[in-house]
């Protein structure tokens, strides 16, 4: 007895480089705001715990947090403060410019927050192809996207043109959102409050502390 595959695996995309910053980030908020917690005198432990619950749950929204899935059904696009399911048949169009996003029926815009843009990485893969076209040498190297980038890439010389993996995973969207575009349905929007509250509550302590010390 086999059982039936299914046309495609699901697909998932962050961005490596906003997760190495992220990560980066809370060890520096967190050595140093333990530190003030450790050491600290009078209110200081007090108010560096208020700025650690504030900026804790922030660095991880637009770091650790952006990611998209797509399945065959629908995608699933992470943001940092909300979690958007959009159904392939009320996907209108996805947009790359100076930013991803995606559009449904009733004009809404959702950001890809995981996918970001990268001009830099585009102007280094026209020059690949342009170079590929007129018959020299392409260079290998690599093409760094910046600290939230997704634009990074090995220029090697193997056939056929160069693009971003940023641009490579919209056009994979694009293709899905084309093939299951019968599959309808209304897209939901949650708001992510286990980011929110405790990120709200940080800033709400650390006024009152600063504003009362």
């Amino acid at each position: 007895m086999t059982s039936q595959q299914p046309p495609y695996s699901d697909r998932s995309y962050r961005s490596p480089a906003a997760l190495a910053g992220g990560v980066l980030l809370l060890a520096v908020v967190l050595w140093i705001g333990g530190e003030a917690i450790v050491r600290g005198e009078g209110r200081a432990p007090l108010t560096a715990g208020a700025f650690m619950l504030c900026l804790v749950p922030l660095i991880s929204a637009f770091t650790l947090r952006p990611a998209v899935f797509a399945g065959a059904d629908r995608a699933r696009i992470r943001n940092p403060f909300r979690t958007i399911t959009v159904p392939w048949g009320a996907v209108v169009s996805i947009r790359s410019v100076y930013s991803n996003e995606l559009v449904v029926e009733d004009g809404r815009k959702f950001q890809l927050w995981a996918i970001p843009v990268s001009l830099r990485a585009r102007r280094s893969a026209q020059r690949y192809n342009e170079r590929k076209a007129s018959g020299r040498t392409p260079r290998r190297g690599f093409v760094a996207g910046g600290l939230f980038g997704m634009g990074g890439g090995i220029v090697d010389d193997d056939d056929g043109p160069r693009r971003p993996p940023g641009d490579e995973a919209i056009g994979t969207l694009r293709e899905l959102a084309e093939r299951n575009e019968g599959k309808g349905g209304e897209p939901t929007v949650r708001w992510a409050y286990e980011i929110i509250a405790p990120a709200a509550l940080g800033a709400l302590a650390t006024a009152t502390l600063l504003l009362t010390g």
